[in-house]
């Protein structure tokens, strides 16, 4: 029970996930694994979005580069694999990977250094990455490995397990719980994580109690820049080709985020919530296509509801200041 209380906003996450599932079953009977395996696939490269953005904003900061740095990192990935061998891919993924811990960090030390607000710095660093994806492909294009393309396609089988239970955990599932669970756990336990959470809750009782204020933040947005890449090799898995244009991963990744029970403020938060929030805003879209809602009208309603959410958001970060 105690637990249940000290996480009762994912709890009711959760529930509310489970409702919608019903839902979506209720007005599509024919809805079953394959469906839920293609949710899963759609909702890799957000969550890792929203991954990135929470570490980040626990830490007291937002990023609005993070929909760019997997641009980046996607026709990156596209690029180097393009007619190259499967061998070769385990190579460019860590490349790909590095890349993206090194453009966060310069997010990171920008801000550090000039002391210039971060909404301004990843603003500004949102251009520069922009052009950058463009310099490398003009257009959608490139390749992936086959096997990359392979790890968010088709389900997870687990020996004496039914297939009829395996058949709901899709790959793309599990390669997001498997990368995350490596990143955020240890984090979590250890004391650069201890510090992102103090430096997020207030700098100067942080500083003042010996943690290092600068490098703490200078790591965290160097851990939002992998998952970033975590997010941009995603969707090169899941479509064979890179994207140069930034999708729309920028305030569905803040939404989530304060959705999933992020306090804007910083300090207070996880990454679970955040996740299952995003599975939410995710299914929502896959219910309103399913009753035939006019495309453009979805849109507006994905876009009010994000704004929604970021503004409560907002607003409960500004109460907690004042009090």
């Amino acid at each position: 029970m105690r637990l249940l209380r000290q996480n009762g906003w994912v709890a009711g996450l959760f529930v509310l996930f489970v409702v919608l599932m019903v839902f979506t079953k209720l007005i599509q009977p024919a809805y079953g694994a394959g469906d839920f395996g293609s949710l899963a696939r759609a909702v890799l490269p957000y969550a890792f979005a929203v991954a990135a953005q929470t570490v980040v904003v626990i830490a007291g900061g937002i990023d609005l580069s993070v929909a760019a740095m997997m641009a980046v990192t996607s026709v990156t990935a596209a690029a180097m694999m393009n007619g190259a061998s499967e061998e070769y891919a385990l190579f460019v993924v860590p490349v790909v990977l590095l890349m993206g811990v090194g453009m966060g960090a310069i997010n990171g030390i920008l801000i550090v250094v000039t002391r210039v607000p971060d909404i301004v710095v990843t603003l500004a660093t949102l251009f520069v990455l922009q052009g950058v994806a463009l310099l490398i492909l003009q257009a959608p294009g490139g390749g992936a490995a086959e096997w990359l393309k392979a790890m968010s396609v088709g389900t997870f089988p687990i020996p004496g397990i039914p297939e009829s239970v395996t058949a709901w955990i899709p790959k793309a599932l599990v390669v997001l719980v498997v990368c995350l669970c490596i990143v955020w756990i240890p984090l979590k336990r250890s004391k650069l994580g201890l510090s992102i959470y103090a430096i997020g809750s207030s700098e100067l009782a942080a500083f003042r109690s010996g943690v290092p204020v600068a490098r703490t933040k200078i790591v965290a947005y160097a851990l939002a820049g992998l998952f970033a890449a975590m997010g941009g090799l995603s969707l090169t898995m899941s479509t064979g080709i890179g994207a140069p244009i930034p999708g729309p991963y920028l305030l569905a990744s803040v939404a989530a985020v304060v959705l999933g029970g992020v306090v804007l403020g910083g300090g207070r938060g996880g990454l679970l919530g955040p996740i299952v929030a995003v599975f939410v805003l995710r299914l929502v879209r896959t219910d309103l296509t399913l009753l035939a809602v006019d495309p453009n009208i979805t849109t507006i309603i994905e876009g009010v509801i994000m704004v929604v959410v970021v503004m409560l958001g907002a607003f409960v970060a500004m109460r907690g200041r004042s009090s």
